[in-house]
């Protein structure tokens, strides 16, 4: 049985930092993830219940906030407890195993990161998508040969 979850998506509250009896140290927070549609009652995202444990759940409450863009790598958890109500509680939330920080602090408060500045005569490492030839999927300059089909194996 597969049981994988990656999302990326942007926390709705910042995030809780608890510890247990133990003392090791549990995080919650929840992920915001665009559906890329809206549906009729309006809602356009889902949110997610995110839950990570030891020294990732104190990075995550030190380094990120409500707002941060994130992406989590775990499995779903399903569990159950009785409210103070009486009733019968059942949670499906995410046990992170890895929680990757997606974006700069200067990015989330709204101010451009430096950029580093080209030396002359330095090159650029991006490609110029105007000097790519789409057209031409085959190398003409290389040679082909037959193949009988007695000559395959199968």
């Amino acid at each position: 049985m597969i049981n994988r979850v990656v999302l990326v998506g942007r926390m709705t509250r910042d995030p809780e930092l608890r510890r247990t009896g133990s003392g090791k140290a549990v995080t919650s927070f929840s992920l915001a993830l665009d559906r890329g549609f809206t549906t009729q009652d309006g809602q356009s995202a889902d949110f997610i219940p995110v839950v990570v444990w030891n020294k990732a759940a104190e990075s995550v409450a030190q380094y990120c906030q409500k707002g941060s863009l994130v992406g989590v790598d775990g499995s779903l958890r399903s569990r159950s407890y009785d409210n103070n109500q009486g009733q019968r509680v059942f949670v499906v939330e995410v046990l992170a195993d890895r929680v990757r920080f997606l974006e700069s602090k200067n990015a989330r408060l709204g101010s451009a990161p430096s950029q580093p500045q080209m030396q002359p005569g330095q090159q650029d490492n991006f490609y110029d998508m105007k000097s790519v030839d789409l057209e031409n999927d085959f190398d003409e300059s290389v040679n082909t040969f037959d193949i009988m089909e007695d000559d395959l194996q199968f």
